[in-house]
């Protein structure tokens, strides 16, 4: 390995070190042990610490660096390719769950801010990249999978329920779209009126192009009038024997799935945020669920005699009495050992048949929601 895969220290004095030399190789896990008193903590943190530290904070602007902890320079000779350092202290106070080592060194608030301004956003639908496209980015697109071919330039259109299909006709010619894409087929609208379908999207054609370097400017503006009037979504469909289709947006949509997304943010990736945090965990990391072998703790008792421990008691009596009234009812051995019981009727106890209100069993599940 090279002199660049190492942290050279030469000439350690801090504290009770005595002139310590030695190579720590980079981009490795080293632990450090000894006897109390032996200097692990000088060399770790009163040395290494320090020294990464302070080079950090001294390529930072004088303005900055008054904010910062300053720290000293520690008493060695030399050290050499030491990188930018981060310590957690193992006495560290904080006993929240949502403590860990990237909230403590605030290197999580780096990564979220990453995460918010380079990631690259994949639809949940259909896994394709989920981008702005704008005339330009279309027609690059174009230009290398429909290249020399016709294509027709659509978008979508919704007419109103309230409207008349004369009146959608009369207002679209205004605009100057006469044409239609319907079932496949070009069709005129003044020709065709019953085409036009109140309440339902009629794709209007912008125009139709060649994708040719000389079309170009042709191309583009019938793709900008396109995303004008489709609120952002575009349709090119090609008139070769393939029929291939291609869609476009201007927002953060996918046009094959129909999903729209939100502009990401840093709150989006952090797990103390709603926003971020995970449905099922909330950002804990754990879950809180029941665990049913604590909930019948003796398996070979039946449910007559008690298996479902919590029911047992004076306070939840009543369930046990409503669990003997509605497992004969339903077909439910209750003479037969928890463990023997059919998968079925553990099922059916667990989770009930609907709810007490319509004088059905309720189940477990139930149960403990009643509880919290």
């Amino acid at each position: 390995m090279s002199d660049g895969d190492f942290i050279l220290v030469e000439g350690a004095r801090q504290n009770n070190l005595k002139g310590l030399n030695l190579r720590l190789p980079l981009n490795r896990f080293i632990v450090v042990t000894g006897v109390s008193g032996s200097g692990k903590s000088s060399l770790a943190f009163d040395t290494l610490y320090a020294e990464g530290q302070r080079r950090y904070v001294e390529t930072f602007s004088p303005y900055a660096r008054q904010f910062l902890d300053r720290m000293d320079k520690p008493r060695v000779d030399r050290i050499v390719g030491i990188p930018p350092a981060v310590a957690i202290d193992q006495t560290n106070p904080v006993r929240t769950s949502r403590s860990t080592v990237g909230t403590m060194t605030e290197l999580c608030d780096h990564i979220k801010l990453l995460y918010a301004r380079a990631a690259t956003l994949n639809c949940r639908g259909c896994g394709k990249p989920v981008r702005r496209d704008n005339a330009d980015t279309i027609w690059q697109t174009l230009t290398l999978q429909a290249a020399k071919q016709e294509v027709l330039v659509t978008f979508p259109c919704p007419i109103p329920k309230s409207f008349k299909a004369e009146e959608a006709r009369d207002l679209l010619a205004k605009q100057g779209f006469q044409r239609a894409l319907v079932g496949g087929e070009v069709v005129r609208l003044d020709e065709n009126p019953r085409a036009i379908k109140p309440g339902a999207a009629l794709d209007i054609i912008a125009d139709r192009v060649r994708i040719e370097p000389t079309s170009r400017a042709r191309a583009v503006e019938a793709l900008e009038t396109a995303l004008k009037f489709g609120k952002g979504r575009v349709q090119i469909r090609t008139l070769n024997a393939q029929r291939l289709t291609l869609n476009f947006s201007s927002d953060l949509h996918c046009p094959d799935c129909d999903i729209h997304y939100r502009d990401p943010s840093p709150n989006l990736f952090s797990f103390n945020s709603a926003l971020g945090a995970c449905g099922r965990c909330r950002g804990f990391g754990r879950t809180i669920e029941i665990d049913y072998d604590r909930v019948v703790p003796d398996p070979t008792l039946t449910l007559a005699g008690g298996a479902i421990k919590i029911w047992q008691s004076e306070s939840y009596r009543e369930c046990q009495d409503d669990l003997m009234e509605f497992a004969p009812r339903a077909g439910c051995p209750t003479d037969v050992p928890w463990e023997k019981l059919p998968e079925k009727w553990k099922r059916w106890v667990i989770e009930g048949e609907g709810r007490w209100e319509d004088r059905k069993w309720y189940g477990l599940k139930r149960f403990f929601a009643w509880l919290e």
